[in-house]
Formats: C-alpha cells, structure tokens, sequence
C-alpha cells in the first residue's frame, strides 16, 4: 500500500513521518522489518493524523513504547503511530494525571516523590502509561485497574471517548482499549494514596531488586510471552518441559526465567514465532494447559502466535 507520506507531513507539522523505518529500532525485542513510522508532536496532530488515516483507509497500529510487541521481519503495509510524545504528567492533590505516551517507570517516580502511593508495582514495568492502561499491567500484586479512574481515548475514527469507573472493563490483560484495536490513550487519570515517600521508595527498591534478581533485563526480551493460566506458572511449567535454555535461531527460553524469550543477537521474528509454537505444543503435551501469548503481534497472524 503507498502511503501519502507528504500529506500526512502537512498534517503532522512539528511531528515527523518517517519511511522504511526498521521498528527494531522501537521495540525492547529489537526485532521487526521496516514500517513507515509517525511521532506526531502533540494531541492535535495525533488527531487529525487519526482521522487522515480512517478517511484514506489506511491501517493503523498504535505503539508506546513497543515493550510487548512483536513485529514481522518483513515488516508492516500500514502506518505506526507513536504516542512517545505525549508525555505530560501532573498531579492535582491526591490524583496523578499522565499523558498516555508517559513512561509507566516516570509515572511511578513521579507518585513516590509527590508522596502518593499505589504505584510502586509499576516502577520497573518499562512499558507505556496507555500501553500499561490497554493490558492493564500488574506486577507484585498491584495493576493498572487498582488506581486508574478516568482515561481520554482517541478511537480509530479520531473522535475522543472517556472512560470512567467500570466502562475500562479492565480485568487480566484486558481492558476495553483491547476490546477496540486502534484506539490510543492520550490521558489516564489515577487516584492515589498519601504515604510517606520514604517508604514508598524502599518498596519501589524492594521491587526493583526482585525483577533483578529473576528477569533477564539484560538482554533484549518484549516480557512475559505468555498469560497466566489459572492454577499455574508458565516459567515452572516450561522448565518442567526441559525448555529452559532451547534456541531457535537468535531466540532463546531464557536460563534466567523460563517465561521469557529473549533475543540473544540476530533473532527474527520467526525464529521467536517457531520457539513459541514448541513451548505451547510441549506445554500442552505434558499439561494439557493451552499457552495465550501476551505479546501484541504486528503484520503476524493471530493464528500464528
């Protein structure tokens, strides 16, 4: 699909369009061919780029900071929309206001020094406040549907949708974001819980050594690859599977944790997509448990993660 690159240029102004962009260079995976990416610079030129792509039928796919995605190698026929720039963040007494491209680890930071606690748990998740609001993330007992209240949408069509309360419909990575692919968060609103920040600071510390010590953050992964199924552990199941370790290719089931696939130089999405279908069909051969990937695919097929 030819995109109309210079009008969509006109449109976005201070932003910038840019074509056969590998979105390695975008996702913690660092894997993905090339995409013609945009970083509009405000809410306004996200809008009407929004509306531009729903009038000229272009296909859209909105990316934070591309912490759960997996892109193909040979890239995407469509338009990538970062949300990088819409990073505001503001507290009002005991709420903390976030601009939907804020990094969820500065929005925890920003809640501990603003002596408001409830988001430690989010401190060493490396993903996007609108990303942490659509998955509705959670680590260490606390998620996103525990302090979120409100949150400004951005539908495919480019008209703005709030959502209070229960209308986000958030339950185990799943939020009413989900439920409409496409749809950007351009602000989410969260009501917090006064504390002292010293002790908000010790549990973040807390927190942040226990990912260390257990998560293989030193190489390229895109997280957890899959959902948690009820009544068990996806990591103690696939090393009961004897998978700890195995390679495809560049990909790897991490030694460190077996619930992480991580990139050790070079991998594809294939060779991740290949690695994934030997863990579910082992998974399920010894325990009968169907594996849900929780990782975002782009121009891969549903049926193929």
């Amino acid at each position: 699909m030819r995109l109309p690159l210079e009008e969509m240029r006109k449109i976005t102004g201070k932003g910038l369009i840019l074509e056969n962009e590998p979105l390695s260079r975008y996702t913690s995976f660092r894997i993905g061919g090339e995409c013609t990416v945009a970083l509009p610079a405000d809410r306004e030129e996200l809008t009407a780029l929004l509306r531009f792509a729903r009038e000229k039928g272009i296909p859209v796919f909105i990316l934070g900071n591309g912490t759960n995605v997996l892109c193909a190698d040979e890239g995407w026929d469509g338009l990538v929309v970062r949300t990088k720039n819409l990073s505001d963040i503001r507290i009002e007494g005991e709420r903390l206001v976030l601009g939907g491209g804020t990094l969820l680890s500065k929005a925890a930071a920003a809640a501990a020094a603003g002596g408001l606690g409830g988001m430690e748990f989010a401190h060493g998740i490396p993903g996007s406040v609108g990303g942490a609001v659509a998955m509705n993330a959670g680590a260490y007992g606390g998620e996103m549907k525990d302090c979120v209240t409100r949150t400004l949408c951005l539908t495919p069509e480019g008209e703005e949708l709030i959502l209070e309360g229960e209308a986000h419909r958030f339950s185990y990575r799943h939020s009413a974001v989900t439920d409409n692919p496409g749809t950007a968060v351009l602000e989410t609103e969260l009501l917090l819980v006064p504390k002292d920040r010293g002790e908000i600071e010790e549990k973040m510390r807390d927190f942040s050594s226990r990912r260390r010590a257990s998560q293989p953050l030193e190489l390229p992964s895109a997280g957890s690859v899959f959902k948690r199924p009820e009544g068990h552990f996806v990591g103690a199941m696939v090393q009961e599977c004897g998978l700890k370790g195995r390679r495809v290719g560049g990909a790897q089931v991490s030694p460190k944790h077996a619930g992480f696939i991580v990139n050790t130089g070079g991998a594809t999405a294939s060779d991740v997509l290949a690695l994934i279908e030997i863990v579910r069909k082992e998974v399920f051969a010894r325990f009968g448990v169907s594996l849900e990937c929780e990782i975002r695919p782009l121009g891969i097929g549903r049926e193929e993660i």
